[in-house]
Order: structure tokens, then sequence, then C-alpha cells
């Protein structure tokens, strides 16, 4: 697979078009960013660890039977997806309370929520990507109701999957986002599943091992990476091969 031109480049990100119209290639940078890219580091080793932690999780979902764009890794830092026409909506389960949820309702943080809570947000940096709700989702076309339904039930399917996953490598999957877009007529999950998009907790001190160590200024950021990473057995050794 031949790498051509940059597509895009976003917070973490850069996304190249390949000689195959259909595939893209995705460059997990050491770029870490909080804020909405108000504060933005270089932090060694996080490229390589998102990218093999991203392809790790795709490969075990895809396996339970949920569709994701993901491919193949190409390198280190580099690996094949497909290309998807994206929804710009943002799907969150919690199934703890933390971050905006409690501020928003001021709630304390920690509390076990039963039934999970979903909901959309949409996915615009400039207005802090705000809350919205199936009305708006169908009002401004950004989805149909069969994709938006779609949506809610891959979203649970996958909280399904990595719960049972992560709390078998001792850590408490405390909430997390999840993207999806059209592929030659199917919905299926895109971007990543990473650290960076999910808080995880241990589950028996509640150690924060997630981004949030980045947003709150704990430190140990990668340190906490890694050690999620080999919790779950994901190879972190450089690859034999690259293309």
């Amino acid at each position: 697979m031949k790498k051509l031109a940059e597509l895009y480049s976003g917070k973490a990100k850069t996304v190249y078009t390949t000689d195959d119209a259909n595939k893209l290639i995705l460059h997990f940078r050491n770029d870490t960013s909080a804020f909405d890219g108000e504060r933005v580091e270089q932090l060694d080793h996080k490229g390589m660890v998102n990218n093999k932690f991203n392809a790790f999780i795709m490969q075990k979902l895809e396996a339970a039977g949920v569709p994701t764009h993901f491919e193949e890794l190409l390198s280190e830092e580099e690996a094949l997806f497909k290309k998807l026409d994206m929804l710009p909506i943002e799907c969150v389960v919690r199934n703890i309370s933390a971050g905006s949820l409690c501020r928003r309702l001021g709630i304390e943080e920690g509390l076990d929520l039963d039934p999970p809570t979903f909901e959309f947000f949409l996915k615009n940096d400039a207005l802090h990507d705000p809350m919205i709700n199936d009305a708006h989702i169908l009002t401004f076309r950004w989805a149909t109701q069969d994709e938006i339904d779609r949506m809610k039930s891959l979203t649970y399917m996958v909280n399904d999957i990595l719960k049972a996953l992560f709390a078998e490598a001792g850590m408490l999957l405390v909430d997390y986002k999840l993207e999806f877009g059209r592929y030659q007529g199917e919905l299926m999950l895109g971007d990543e599943f990473s650290p960076d998009g999910c808080r995880l907790w241990d589950t028996e001190t509640r150690k924060k091992l997630d981004k949030d160590r980045f947003r709150q200024g704990l430190g140990g950021v990668i340190e906490a990476y890694e050690e999620v990473a080999q919790r779950l057995g994901v190879d972190l050794e450089p690859l034999q091969s690259t293309k």
C-alpha cells in the first residue's frame, strides 16, 4: 500500500490517502492535547502505544461482531483503515460518574451508573462539542433514524465487550466515546479506541490510567498507557517488519 498525500491532520493523528481510493493510512503522533487543543505536549512513545492499543481493541471488537474500519498495522505508528464517510457525532457511554457529567449535574465522581448513561455530542471543537439529541441529529440530517438506532446498539455492544475485557485485566471502564462512519452502505466504528478517548481506573485502587493523568497534571501519562496495554496483553515490542 503506497502512502500518498496528507488528507487531514487532527489533534493526535494525521490521515493520508493511498493508492487505493477506499483505504487511508493513519499516523498516530506523539502529540497529546486537552481542553479542545488549548494545551498540547509531546509524549515519547505515545503514538506507538495508541496505534498498537487501538489495533488490539479493534480486532477484539471485530471478532465479537462489531464492524470497524481497521485493516492492519503497517508500522510502529501507522495503520491501514477503510475510508469512511464519518458522521459528525460522538457517542458517549458512562458506566461510572466522572468528567463533564459531574460538572453538568453536580454529582460526585465515582458513582456506579445503573443503567449506564448514553449521550450524543456534536464534533465541533469551536463549540466545545455540545451535547445533542436524536431530534437535532434528524433535523440537521447528520444521520438517519436507522443510523441513530444502529449507533446506540453498537455502542452498547462495545460496552458489554470491553467492560468484560478490562475487568479481566483488573480495570474499570469508566466511560468512553465512539465515532461512526459509512462504508459502502454499512455503518461501522471509525476513529480510534485508546486511553485518549476513554477513562480507565484500576479496579482495586481506582488509580486513573487514562488521559485524565494529563488533563489533571497527575504525571506518568505514558507509563499509565503502557500499563493498560500490558495488562491487556497488547504486544508493544517493535514490529518484526514494516510496510
